[in-house]
C-alpha cells in the first residue's frame, strides 16, 4: 500500500505543478497552434472560389467559341474535368501557340503505384508540344525496364525517352538525375571541364529540346490530373515573374500507423494555399520552372544544386528567398499521393530522419540561419504539442486516484483546475481533428473534380483515431530525429549514405547488396538484375494496377 501512497503523492504533486502559470502558458500556446483550423477554412473558401471562377470562365468560353470547338474534348471527359484546362482551350481558340514543356522525372526503384503514376504523367491533355525524360541511375534499376515496357506501349503517342544518368559524385542522386538530361561522352565531359563548371552544365541542359520554355520536375509518386500540366503552364504564361510553381500531395494512407504519420506530417504543407498561392516553401515532387534559368544557370540554380546539393526543394527555396523571386502554388496543384501498403513504422522513421536531415544542408549563411530557426521553432512547437497531453494524463490519473481513495475536496482542490484544462484540451483536439477532416474532404473533392475519369476518392477509410495517434507520435519523434540528424550529419536513403560538411554533401557511400532492398517510404524495389528486366516486379505491379483499376473501392481511401 505504501507504494500506492507514494504514487498518489507523486500524481497530486505533479497535477498541482501542471496548474502553474508556466504550465498554463504551454497549454495556451498549444491551443493556439490548434487554431490552424481557421487556415483550413481560408483554403476551403479559396478552393471553392477558384472552382467557381473556372466554371464561369468555361461557360463563357462555350458561348463565345461554340460547342463544336470543344466537342471532341467534351466527349472524352465531363465538364468538371475541363475546368483546369480552360486556359489551354482559350489559347487554342485564340490561335496562340502553346509553349513547349520538358517533363523531367528522376526515378529510383519500382513499386506498386509507379506504373499508374507514370501513366497519368504521360497521358496529359496538354495541347502543346511535350517531351518526357525518364532519368535513371543505371540500367540495373528496375525502373529502367518498367519504363521501357510502358513507353513501348505509348511509343506512337508520346515523345518520351529514358536517360541513364550514372552515379552522382557531388550531390544527391535525385539532383544528379534531374540535372543530367542526357548522357555525355567522357571525352567531351573532360574538354568542357577545362573551361569551367558552369559551361559544362550549360551544355548538358541545352540537350533538352531547344524550344522548351518550361521544365517540369516530377517525382515518380506524383499522380497527375489530366489537365495539370496545362494548368501549371497557363499560370506561368499569365505571370512571367513566377520563379517556381509547385504543388502539394494529398496523402492516401494505406492503413498502417507509419502511413498516417506521413499523412499528418504533410498536412501543414497545404497551408500554402491559404496565403493566396504565394508561398516560401516547395514540394520537390512537383516543380515547374523556366528552362532558360537552367540554360543560363540563373541565380546559380544549377551550380548550387550540383555543388554538394542534397535537397532540391530546400536549395531552390533558399535561392528564391535570397533573390526575392516568386514561388506560387495554384489551388489546382493538389495531387493524390497513395502510400505503400507495406509502409511500416521503421520506414516512416527513416523518412522523418531524411526530413530533419534536410535542415542540416544549406547554401548560404542566411540559409543556415533560416534552417536553424526552423529547427528551433519546430523543436519547441513539437514537444509543446505533446506536453499538454502528458499533463492532462497526469490530471486525469490524479483525479481517478482522488476518487478511488475518497479524499475530501479541500485536500485536492487543484484537481478541478486540472480537469478543466484536460476538458479544454479535449475540445481543442476535436476542433483540430475536424479541421484536418474538413481540409482533407475539400482536397478529396477537388481531386475528384480534376480527375473525373479516375475511380473517386473518399474519406470512408480514414481512421481518425490513428490520425490522432500519428499527431502525437510525429510531434514527439521530430525533435529526437532532428537532434540525431544534427549530430550524425549523415543519412541512408534508398541504399545510399550521404555525409554533410558545412551544409554540403562531402561524401557518398554506396553498399549495393548490403543496404536495404526497398526504399523506406515507397516500398519500391531498388535493385534488379543487370541487363535483363525484372519481370517478376514488373508483372506483379501490372497485376496490382489492373486489380486496382477493376476495383475502385481500393482507391476509396
Amino acid at each position: 500500500m505504501s507504494s500506492f501512497d507514494s504514487l498518489d503523492a507523486f500524481l497530486f504533486a505533479a497535477s498541482e505543478a501542471f496548474c502553474s502559470p508556466i504550465a498554463l502558458f504551454i497549454q495556451i500556446q498549444r491551443d493556439n497552434k490548434e487554431g490552424d483550423g481557421g487556415g483550413w477554412c481560408v483554403w476551403r473558401e479559396q478552393a471553392n472560389e477558384s472552382s467557381d471562377k473556372l466554371g464561369k470562365k468555361f461557360d463563357g468560353l462555350q458561348s463565345s467559341c461554340g460547342a463544336n470547338t470543344i466537342h471532341g474534348l467534351l466527349s472524352a471527359i465531363n465538364l468538371a474535368g475541363m475546368l483546369i484546362v480552360y486556359d489551354l482551350t482559350m489559347f487554342l481558340a485564340t490561335g496562340v501557340n502553346l509553349p513547349r514543356v520538358s517533363v523531367v522525372m528522376p526515378l529510383k526503384g519500382f513499386g506498386e503505384h509507379n506504373l499508374h503514376n507514370w501513366r497519368t504523367q504521360i497521358t496529359s491533355l496538354y495541347g502543346g508540344p511535350l517531351e518526357f525524360l525518364f532519368v535513371v541511375e543505371s540500367t540495373e534499376d528496375p525502373a529502367y525496364h518498367a519504363v521501357n515496357h510502358l513507353l513501348n506501349e505509348y511509343k506512337d503517342d508520346v515523345d518520351a525517352k529514358i536517360i541513364v544518368a550514372g552515379l552522382s559524385t557531388t550531390c544527391s542522386q535525385k539532383i544528379h538525375n534531374q540535372l543530367v538530361f542526357t548522357e555525355q561522352t567522357p571525352s567531351r565531359y573532360f574538354i568542357l571541364k577545362l573551361y569551367g563548371f558552369k559551361l559544362l552544365m550549360k551544355v548538358g541542359v541545352e540537350k533538352m529540346h531547344q524550344d522548351s520554355k518550361y521544365v517540369l520536375f516530377l517525382d515518380d509518386d506524383v499522380r497527375l490530373h489530366p489537365g495539370s500540366i496545362g494548368a501549371l503552364t497557363a499560370e506561368m504564361e499569365k505571370n512571367p515573374d513566377i520563379f517556381i510553381q509547385t504543388g502539394y500531395p494529398l496523402d492516401l494512407p494505406s492503413g498502417s500507423l507509419g502511413s498516417y504519420c506521413i499523412y499528418e506530417y504533410h498536412m501543414p504543407c497545404s497551408m500554402g494555399f491559404a496565403t493566396g498561392g504565394k508561398t516560401f516553401f516547395l514540394w520537390g515532387g512537383c516543380m515547374m520552372m523556366h528552362a532558360d534559368d537552367f540554360r543560363t544557370d540563373r541565380h546559380g540554380v544549377v551550380s548550387e544544386l550540383r555543388d554538394g546539393g542534397y535537397s532540391d526543394d530546400m536549395t531552390l527555396a533558399a535561392i528564391a528567398g535570397a533573390h526575392k523571386r516568386l514561388i506560387i502554388s495554384p489551388p489546382v496543384a493538389v495531387f493524390p499521393h497513395p502510400l505503400a501498403t507495406d509502409l511500416n513504422f521503421a520506414r516512416y522513421w527513416n523518412y522523418l530522419r531524411k526530413q530533419t536531415f534536410v535542415l542540416e544542408s544549406y547554401t548560404t549563411r542566411v540559409n543556415w540561419i533560416m534552417n536553424r530557426a526552423l529547427f528551433s521553432v519546430h523543436f519547441y512547437l513539437s514537444w509543446g504539442f505533446v506536453a499538454p497531453y502528458l499533463m492532462s494524463g497526469i490530471h486525469v490519473a490524479a483525479a481517478l486516484r482522488f476518487y478511488y481513495k475518497g479524499y475530501s475536496v479541500g485536500e485536492a482542490a487543484f484537481l478541478f483546475s486540472g480537469l478543466f484544462l484536460a476538458a479544454c484540451l479535449a475540445i481543442c483536439t476535436a476542433i483540430e481533428l475536424f479541421s484536418m477532416w474538413n481540409l482533407t474532404r475539400i482536397e478529396v473533392q477537388l481531386c475528384n473534380l480534376l480527375s473525373p475519369e479516375a475511380p473517386p476518392l473518399s474519406l470512408a477509410s480514414y481512421n481518425w483515431c490513428l490520425v490522432f495517434i500519428a499527431m502525437l507520435v510525429d510531434n514527439f519523434l521530430y525533435p529526437i530525429s532532428a537532434i540525431r540528424s544534427h549530430f550524425s550529419q549523415s543519412i541512408d536513403w534508398s541504399g545510399i549514405r550521404y555525409h554533410l560538411k558545412d551544409g554540403k554533401i562531402s561524401k557518398i557511400e554506396r553498399s549495393k547488396g548490403k543496404g536495404p532492398k526497398y526504399t523506406d517510404l515507397g516500398g519500391k524495389q531498388l535493385y534488379g538484375k543487370k541487363g535483363s528486366p525484372n519481370n517478376y516486379s514488373f508483372i506483379r505491379s501490372l497485376s496490382r494496377s489492373f486489380d486496382q483499376w477493376r476495383q475502385p473501392k481500393k482507391y476509396d481511401l
